[in-house]
């Protein structure tokens, strides 16, 4: 008799939330209740779910995805009326016949509940589950969130306002913009969300072309996807999947005809469950980007981040990110990072990027490496940014440009200027701990040279006095301006960043300047290939600096672009300079350091080069540009313990023989990349320089 007169309140309560829409006489739904209530009916009609972003390379073709939800919307008319018949025959059979709510079923729960003297759920109709999927799937951000602990409690009070939002809805939205909106939202195995994603991972096809035993199945395992998952408990999905066609025919779904509504039943429950050999399920994150392309994937991320975008945001909101990445320059890259350094060679990482140089815009074509971009280390795999992460070991006489540049402009010096070659010097402006600092060459004797001659032979001694005339903090503002910006940042010896609050590290930048560390020039401190390819583009844009951007475009779901924060591109240096350092920088694949890699991969055409290499031979690197592309290699030893990398064949050998240099790995690996990309491109040849800097 209790349990009779509990459940006679209750039916009292739920017919009188379907009747008014404040029930505050009995104190059971106040006003604020039901303005929360209203809202969240609201929300349901105008607010769409999480859905996946994708990340496309310039052409538009996909390369990644991010999602907490792997989902994608669909409208109606791309759902057949199979799909829609299967939910409905399952879950609820008079859904076209109700206002929202199926009272003969709530009623039917709510005795079996009352009889077991708990709340087990039952009786919702499809509008009422929709409620309950978005409040659990749209609303709270993850199964950790309060508020979807809120959306599948089983308690009177959840259950009354489920009701009251079902019965809003239903005047707002006709039938079929709900069963669409539930079949866009319900969840399935594998973190997928909605019919459209669900078609495609488990039979390869659309939720227009399902069939009925495959609609079946995705109706079956709505019901308890983690638990009828065909693919770890086919027996379980294919009894809940025949069920799911009994219903069908039961309500002549199949057929009006009742002998072949049977017939067809039994024909679809004799077919097997139909799922794919391999799921097409997407990869979360830039490991689906593979292995050439996922260091261009994590850049491209970090970017978006320090623009000021919101990445829980970016996974939940469906966005298109259209980015800068040439697959063609990437596949090639690749190809000639592993040709030149096997993706396997422990502790020798060989980088490199490719900048399209252009007087508004710098965008990023390439980051590779010759490591594959993923976690196993074992596979020669490695999940960090590689191609555009800072390393402290060093560019070598990369740098030098940076000297030649500031020297020009300070004392207006020409590129055909000649300078003194001397063995050795010892400077009397920069120390080496309080002693006189003596610096030796480590090419042939020339006795003098031309600031071009120098920076295509490289020795170290004309830099060093180049670099005193120009003044240190001069050199370094030089470097700074023409793209070494991340890099002459606040950084430890292991290339970290300063975390916030920690006082104790000084900037790159202001470290050599207080120390006067005359060994800049000689390129000691920390570099990226990323970076020093945007020196090249600056050179090649007429002394435009541009921040090197791996984006393109950013669509919302709806198709409207969406802006980020950039950096302003800035003219660093006056363009007669730029074009003057260019032909300073045209001999080196002629007559310099690079001269037997370019020969060797039949490059001709006219370029701006500088090989570079570190003292203890940890690390060495090669810049190259056209009017096309900007391109550095950057080869250094990434393992725990840094060691000489030497060459031929490459590996790391201690401190034993002769270490590699900039033009016996780094300049090989860029003509074998670069050569491919030219090939359909005119000789544009380089800029004149000009009068005053020759």
């Amino acid at each position: 008799m209790a349990k009779l007169l509990g459940l006679c309140v209750v039916a009292g309560v739920l017919v009188a939330a379907m009747l008014f829409p404040v029930f505050g006489g009995l104190g059971l739904a106040s006003n604020q209740a039901a303005e929360t209530v209203d809202k969240v009916s609201a929300d349901l009609v105008s607010v769409d779910p999480p859905l996946l972003t994708t990340i496309t390379d310039k052409d538009g073709n996909p390369i990644a995805y991010l999602y907490d939800q792997d989902r994608v919307i669909v409208g109606a008319d791309k759902i057949n009326d199979t799909m829609k018949a299967a939910i409905v025959a399952i879950e609820d059979h008079r859904f076209f016949d109700h206002n929202g709510v199926d009272w003969q079923g709530t009623m039917r729960a709510m005795v079996k509940n009352a009889a077991s003297d708990e709340i087990t759920g039952g009786g919702s109709s499809l509008t009422q589950q929709y409620v309950k999927n978005y409040l659990a799937f749209v609303v709270a951000k993850d199964a950790k969130d309060p508020q979807y602990k809120k959306a599948i409690e089983q308690t009177p009070a959840r259950k009354l306002k489920e009701i009251r939002i079902a019965l809003d809805l239903e005047r707002k939205l006709s039938k079929d913009e709900i069963l669409t909106r539930y079949l866009n939202i319900v969840p399935f195995p594998y973190q997928i969300y909605g019919v459209a994603e669900a078609s495609r991972a488990f039979f390869d096809t659309s939720p227009d072309k399902l069939e009925i035993h495959q609609a079946a199945l995705l109706a079956a395992m709505v019901n308890m996807p983690g638990v009828l998952n065909p693919v770890t408990n086919p027996e379980g999905a294919k009894k809940r999947r025949d069920i799911v066609i009994d219903k069908m025919a039961e309500n002549k779904m199949l057929s009006r005809d009742d002998e072949e509504n049977r017939r067809l039943a039994e024909e679809y429950k004799a077919k097997g469950l139909g799922v794919l050999p391999e799921l097409n399920l997407r990869n979360n994150g830039c490991v689906g980007a593979g292995p050439t392309d996922g260091f261009f994937c994590e850049y491209a991320l970090s970017y978006l981040k320090k623009a000021g975008l919101d990445m829980d945001q970016v996974k939940r909101g469906g966005y298109t990110i259209r980015t800068t990445l040439d697959k063609k320059a990437s596949t090639e890259a690749k190809k000639a990072a592993e040709a030149t350094v096997s993706k396997t060679t422990r502790g020798v990482a060989n980088t490199m990027a490719i900048i399209e140089p252009g007087q508004d815009r710098h965008k990023v074509r390439a980051l590779v490496a010759n490591r594959d971009f993923g976690n196993d280390a074992d596979k020669g795999q490695s999940s960090y940014e590689l191609p555009s992460q800072v390393t402290p070991f060093g560019a070598g006489s990369i740098f030098k440009i940076f000297t030649a540049a500031a020297y020009m402009q300070q004392k207006n010096a020409g590129i055909s200027r000649q300078v003194a070659v001397p063995e050795t010097y010892t400077s009397p402006v920069f120390k080496d701990g309080g002693r006189p600092w003596t610096v030796k060459n480590a090419t042939a004797p020339m006795g003098s040279t031309t600031i071009q001659g120098a920076l295509a032979h490289s020795p170290n001694t004309p830099f060093v006095k180049l670099e005193e005339e120009a003044g240190l903090k001069n050199v370094v503002d030089m470097a700074y301006k023409l793209g070494m910006r991340e890099s002459l940042k606040e950084v430890n010896t292991q290339g970290q960043h300063r975390k916030a609050g920690d006082n104790s590290w000084m900037s790159v930048y202001d470290r050599t300047v207080k120390e006067n560390n005359g060994s800049f020039t000689l390129g000691v401190t920390p570099a990226s290939a990323l970076e020093l390819s945007n020196v090249g583009a600056t050179i090649m844009s007429d002394g435009r600096w541009c921040p090197p951007s791996p984006i393109e475009q950013i669509l919302d779901r709806n198709g409207r672009p969406v802006p980020i924060q950039e950096a302003p591109c800035e003219q660093v240096v006056e363009p007669a300079l730029a074009r003057s350092l260019a032909q300073g920088m045209s001999q080196d694949s002629v007559v310099g350091t690079a001269k037997n890699a370019a020969a060797a991969n039949g490059w001709s055409r006219p370029m701006i080069g500088k090989t570079g290499t570190t003292e203890n031979h940890w690390s060495s690197g090669f810049l190259g540009a056209t009017r096309d592309y900007s391109g550095a290699v950057l080869v250094f030893t990434d393992g725990v313990a840094p060691q000489v990398i030497c060459h031929s064949p490459v590996r790391l050998c201690g401190q034993a023989g002769t270490g590699a240099y900039g033009g016996d790995i780094a300049a090989p690996t860029w003509f074998k990349a670069m050569g491919p990309l030219h090939a359909d491109k005119p000789d544009r040849g380089l800029p004149e320089a000009d009068p005053r800097y020759r």
